[in-house]
């Protein structure tokens, strides 16, 4: 977490901007476009890139499905690369003990509802909530738990910390908003 005072902490979230993101996407982009330059090659019987032969593929029926999969391909890859360019669900968490109120700011999809803020009293924060399951994918998630509301993710759901950088992440918090830690 990046405390900046005793009175204003201030985390970063890094939302769709992540290296196995920018990795996919790359990933789904050169695959779609060498399946695509394969079929399209099939077609006109020549290689369009040296080293992607189509010499052994028939237009019909191969070199169709090759040209289908590169489109479809291109799909999740301009959906990943668009995420990324507008970080969808990056933001922030802000604590600020003299107004008293904590921010929680995520970018969204563009649109009406593109920017997401949720805004509250501290006094209202009852305590902070562990949940911790472990497995093959384990799950380690912080919540806030908020007087009349329902509990409020402070980590993302994707990030993969440690036990034991959960639990130290949970009691920093707590410490800060003089809070209980609930789930240990």
């Amino acid at each position: 977490m990046n405390r900046e005072s005793e009175w204003l902490w201030v985390e970063p979230i890094i939302g769709s901007r992540r290296i196995s993101n920018f990795c996919w996407a790359f990933i789904l982009l050169l695959g779609a476009f060498g399946f695509f330059s394969v079929g399209i090659s099939s077609y006109f019987g020549k290689d369009l890139i040296s080293f992607l032969s189509s010499q052994q593929i028939l237009f019909v029926p191969q070199g169709v499905v090759m040209c289908f999969y590169g489109i479809a391909g291109l799909f999740p890859s301009c959906y990943l690369w668009c995420t990324i360019l507008w970080n969808v669900g990056g933001g922030y968490n802000k604590f600020d003990k003299k107004k008293k109120i904590v921010s929680l700011f995520r970018w969204g999809f563009p649109g009406e509802n593109r920017r997401i803020c949720i805004n509250f009293f501290m006094k209202d924060i009852q305590g902070i909530r562990m949940e911790v399951q472990e497995g093959i994918y384990p799950r380690r998630i912080l919540y806030m738990r908020i007087k009349g509301q329902q509990d409020i993710p402070v980590t993302l759901i994707g990030e993969n910390f440690t036990l034991r950088e959960i639990e130290e992440k949970a009691a920093e918090l707590a410490r800060f908003l003089r809070v209980s830690i609930e789930g240990l």
